[in-house]
């Protein structure tokens, strides 16, 4: 018999255009609508077609944000998977595939599952991903129905015939599930939750779409690049409903200077791209820096340099986003750990933009952007709305000099005054200047916000023993792997620390690090936050957990990590 208890972890694997993220959309939404806590993770090849790409699909009974690499069951659409998830297949993964394309394939325990054959018998070769999803449900022993409700939802459009034959092709599927279970005497002990109809199940774009809607963004720019595209297509198709201009752009150069300038007139505005494309703004996050003109900018990153991966994750774009732009300047830099967080985070992004006139960096990264998982109502926070604009007078000076460095902000037509804007350095109405004295009160004046802004930053969230004395830090979207990791290891000496704002660091952090010793995870080769925690607060990284090979940290590794300490 075999037992499945707490956590299953579903794959599926094929090649690009087999629908393999097309059955775990589907088996996502059917598994929250019967209960089950569901999270997805994706990982794809740079390609169209072909290749080998696979989805992880886990059920557990604690909710989890995290990727395994424990394969329980795995739906194998072609030989290919089979070969690119070997190292992740052990002695109790169960092989469900063709016969006919894992001839001479060995494998623990294979299923000759007739995915084509049940498809066909059903009406069309290409509801074979609907056989897959029925008969995932039907192992798990889930009712069909939500399944059955889905399909008349999603095909009603074509016709009640389509909706039948995907029907009778999920029960084919459902039946062989129900049949393999009783003979593997398979049993599955996490049984389904009461059905939660405040909860949302979302991707991490929709997580930063939400928040930048909520937080009254009106202005969008970007030339597509991946991960950094899925927030554009995400308000793209929302711009009616919220009055959001879409710019895509012809270039990366365009996109930024388009945000500037759209912010300049008033807008609340966003630029959304990835390493690369991020290399191309940075002359143009400089003339933010010069001319105070708040923007926020959505970084998705993927491992460099030049295109490197582009499908993968990594966290190596910190430097890049801490050092962007010649000349010093304010900025802040922030980084979501879970979809709620996110939502508030892109809020608090465009606040602290408008409110120190400066740069707001959201850094994610493809993993984040790619998994799937539910949100609670009560989890997502809603920031007021504060433009920090003012209206003009006839003596309205732009960078007038004040104590904590922010002048007031005006825009064209609102007010009587001339609002100026320069990329040379100029005086306190806007004119051009080369006066030395002049050049050294507006530097003071454009880092004297960063003090401020060290006080409002947000501090870390510690989770684990409060008086353990060693202190695992990581951030961004390691926040759910390292979790999980510690929730396992129930060690009293390791808790966690996951920062969301990255800089400036709250002062107040240093005495949290105090004689504690520090590891830091992250998904670099360098350490950058490790180096960036100790250059700011002086304190000594006992030992760095990093990883570089575009793939997330997995909770087995993290455990075995930190086992060895």
């Amino acid at each position: 018999m075999s037992r499945y208890e707490n956590d299953i972890s579903i794959v599926f694997g094929g090649a690009a255009g087999q629908g393999v993220q097309t059955i775990a959309d589907a088996l996502v939404t059917v598994l929250k609508k019967n209960g089950c806590s569901v999270f997805a993770c994706t990982e794809f090849m740079s390609r169209i077609r072909g290749g080998s790409n696979s989805t992880q699909v886990r059920i557990t009974e604690k909710k989890r944000s995290a990727y395994v690499r424990r394969i329980d069951f795995l739906f194998a659409l072609n030989a290919e998977a089979i070969e690119h998830l070997r190292d992740r297949i052990g002695e109790g993964t169960l092989v469900f595939a063709e016969k006919g394309p894992m001839e001479g394939m060995e494998t623990t325990d294979f299923i000759d599952t007739p995915f084509a054959a049940f498809a066909k018998q059903a009406g069309n070769p290409i509801f074979s991903n609907t056989v897959a999803v029925g008969l995932v449900l039907g192992l798990l022993d889930i009712p069909l129905n939500a399944f059955s409700g889905y399909l008349t939802e999603q095909f009603a459009a074509k016709g009640e015939q389509v909706v039948s034959q995907n029907i009778a092709a999920a029960r084919l599927g459902y039946g062989f599930g129900r049949e393999t279970a009783e003979k593997k005497q398979i049993e599955v002990a996490i049984k389904p939750a009461e059905v939660r109809t405040d909860e949302l199940l979302i991707d991490g774009n929709a997580a930063v779409g939400f928040g930048t809607i909520a937080a009254g963004c009106n202005f969008i720019s970007s030339y597509p690049m991946s991960p950094g595209t899925g927030l554009l297509t995400f308000l793209a198709q929302r711009a009616d409903d919220f009055n959001i201009v879409v710019d895509q752009a012809e270039d990366e150069i365009a996109a930024i200077n388009a945000a500037l300038g759209a912010s300049y007139a008033g807008a609340r505005a966003i630029v959304t791209t990835s390493g690369g494309g991020f290399a191309l703004m940075e002359e143009g996050i400089s003339l933010a820096g010069v001319t105070e003109v708040p923007v926020v900018v959505h970084l998705g990153q993927r491992p460099g340099p030049a295109t490197g991966l582009p499908t993968r994750t990594e966290q190596a774009d910190l430097n890049l986003a801490l050092y962007a732009g010649h000349g010093e300047f304010s900025r802040v830099i922030l980084a979501p750990g879970t979809f709620a967080q996110a939502i508030e985070l892109m809020q608090r992004a465009f606040q602290l933009a408008d409110k120190y006139q400066t740069t707001v960096f959201v850094l994610t990264d493809q993993f984040f952007l790619d998994s799937v998982a539910s949100v609670e109502e009560s989890e997502i926070v809603r920031l007021p709305v504060d433009r920090h604009i003012v209206k003009t007078d006839a003596e309205y000076k732009r960078y007038r000099f004040t104590a904590d460095g922010i002048s007031p902000r005006g825009v064209p037509g609102y007010g009587y005054g001339i609002v100026k804007a320069d990329s040379h350095e100029h005086d306190e109405s806007g004119h051009l200047t080369e006066s030395f004295e002049l050049r050294r009160k507006m530097v003071g004046k454009r880092l004297r916000r960063l003090q401020p802004l060290g006080r409002e930053a947000l501090l870390p969230e510690r989770f684990g023993p409060v008086e353990a004395e060693n202190v695992v830090v990581c951030w961004g979207s390691n926040r759910g792997v390292l979790d999980e990791a510690l929730d396992n290891l129930q060690r009293e000496d390791l808790c966690g620390l996951h920062f969301s704002q990255l800089v400036p660091v709250n002062p107040a952090v240093g005495e949290m690090l105090d004689t504690k010793k520090i590891i830091v995870l992250e998904n670099n080769a360098t350490g950058q936050f490790a180096d960036l925690l100790s250059r700011e607060l002086g304190v000594r990284v006992f030992r760095k957990i990093l990883k570089v090979s575009g793939e997330p940290f997995s909770v087995e590794e993290v455990v075995q990590a930190l086992g060895e300490l």
